[in-house]
């Protein structure tokens, strides 16, 4: 009884928010929650709808019409083309899109998915929920946690059923430049796989490199669903929750060519029938009026960015970093190797600071922890007054070695 549930985790980010729950004085900088209320605009929406009695029936599993329409017209602003009767489902958030999506791919002859590490902790999990195998590809820290498409390649053989990967990236905040995912799309083609891309934080881009840029388009992220020719492998998804500072809502959705959707369809109506109408109403009002306030949001994110990696320059003698260039989290290295769950704990016990051990992330994000600069400026400076005094009673430096099997935190 369990076997199958026994083999899943529960989020180390959610552990970690459970365990801070029980301390009353906690500056949490772990769970991507930012600080920002949802727009006026769109909770005004979702009061219209209530009050005309719009929300009390499911919608069609799909999505509401209109909804997919708006959908439809915000992908055709950044070049990509899909049919919103066809060719889009409305979901629950993105994770419950990416899970269907794995349920519909993975089966007896292809049960491998490919993970970068470190990636959102969560992806494993869903794999293992679709009952396939997650596989890890170390990124390369020493380059900017770019892709190592040698240890790509050994990864990818006849089980591979999909690659599965958040970019920009969480927790590291890398934009995978257009040559990279052009590769990953031929090898797609080759080895016959399928992607998927999450593009949650596409609006949070703080510099626009040039290799990251489209060629023919006035917006930053380059994406593969924007390429006609890649449709048939790739299914990409997007969540209102970050952008719209919508994460109670759980409003997203995913977008590929008709016949994947169709098969996509048949689970996400077994799981959740449709996503929530009420929250179906407020996505319709943040995509057709809300992209003053995702400006608004991403221009703050960019200075609480620079804010978070100041106060990580005075802890140089403790941490290193990488600044990133998108998203709304930095990914410090500890130095001297610290064990990242055991570092997370004892921060959280002496120091009331909460933060996501690294090792969440995949087998390559031990020795770090990941902070979200999505709180507020006054959490982030209260939070590493308390980190700074917390390194300043430990022995300097931090002498203490990774065990060769890093045992998981669980909670009790």
């Amino acid at each position: 009884m369990f076997s199958r549930t026994q083999k899943i985790n529960l989020s180390p980010i959610k552990q970690i928010e459970i365990l801070a729950s029980k301390i009353p004085d906690v500056v949490s900088l772990a769970q991507g929650i930012p600080s920002f209320d949802t727009p006026e605009v769109v909770k005004k929406a979702a009061i219209k709808a209530l009050n005309k009695g719009s929300v009390a029936k499911y919608s069609l599993t799909m999505g509401l019409p209109e909804l997919r329409e708006s959908i439809e017209y915000a992908l055709a602003q950044e070049g990509m083309y899909y049919d919103f009767e066809k060719e889009i489902i409305v979901t629950a958030g993105s994770i419950e899109g990416i899970t269907a999506s794995l349920i519909a791919l993975i089966d007896q002859k292809k049960d491998e998915v490919i993970i970068f590490s470190p990636s959102y902790t969560s992806y494993a999990e869903a794999v293992k929920v679709a009952g396939g195998k997650p596989v890890f590809v170390n990124l390369l820290e020493s380059e900017g946690w770019g892709i190592d498409f040698d240890s790509l390649e050994r990864k990818i053989n006849s089980r591979t059923a999909a690659i599965l990967f958040c970019n920009p990236n969480n927790p590291t905040g890398t934009v995978y430049p257009k040559e990279d995912l052009l590769r990953i799309a031929i090898l797609a083609l080759k080895k016959k796989f399928f992607i998927l891309s999450d593009e949650v934080y596409k609006d949070f881009i703080y510099s626009d490199p040039l290799q990251i840029a489209s060629e023919s388009a006035n917006y930053k992220l380059f994406s593969l669903a924007q390429m006609p020719e890649y449709r048939n492998i790739v299914i990409r998804f997007f969540s209102l929750s970050k952008a719209y500072a919508m994460t109670g809502w759980r409003a997203g959705f995913l977008h590929s060519n008709e016949e994947i959707v169709k098969e996509i369809l048949k689970v996400h109506d077994s799981l959740v029938t449709c996503a929530p109408v009420i929250s179906q109403y407020a996505a319709m009002a943040a995509l057709d009026f809300g992209g003053e306030e995702v400006k608004k949001f991403s221009k703050e994110f960019e200075e609480r960015r620079n804010l978070i990696c100041g106060r990580l320059d005075d802890l140089s003698e403790y941490l290193s970093y990488q600044k990133p260039n998108s998203s709304y989290f930095v990914f410090p290295k500890i130095l001297g190797n610290k064990n990242s769950w055991e570092f997370a704990l004892d921060l959280l016990e002496k120091a009331h600071v909460a933060v996501v051990p690294g090792v969440a992330f995949g087998p390559s994000g031990e020795g770090h922890f990941r902070v979200s600069f999505g709180r507020s400026k006054e959490d982030i400076d209260e939070a590493f007054r308390r980190i700074k005094a917390y390194f300043e009673s430990q022995p300097k430096p931090i002498l203490k070695i990774i065990p060769k099997k890093v045992k998981v935190h669980t909670l009790n």
